[in-house]
């Protein structure tokens, strides 16, 4: 069940996340804000580990791997 607070907005446009909420879900001071349908979800910051990605790559070739140079070109033309 979710829990809901009515929360007002200072002067300058700052909005206090209750205690209890930030001491449970978030792990630094920063959150992401996102907007949707007319809504803001607030979600817990974490940095991405973009390792999973290095030396990968997933592309829909009808070149020979071996042939570098055949498999350049059609990179290129795509």
């Amino acid at each position: 069940m979710a829990q809901v607070e009515i929360k007002e907005i200072d002067e300058q446009g700052r909005i206090i996340i209750p205690k209890a909420w930030r001491s449970k879900h978030l792990r630094s001071n920063r959150v992401v804000m996102k907007l949707k349908e007319g809504a803001i979800e607030i979600v817990p910051y974490s940095a991405l580990d973009l390792t999973k990605f290095f030396d990968r790559i997933d592309v829909d070739v009808k070149s020979d791997l071996g042939d570098w140079h055949s498999l350049r070109r059609e990179l290129r033309r795509l």
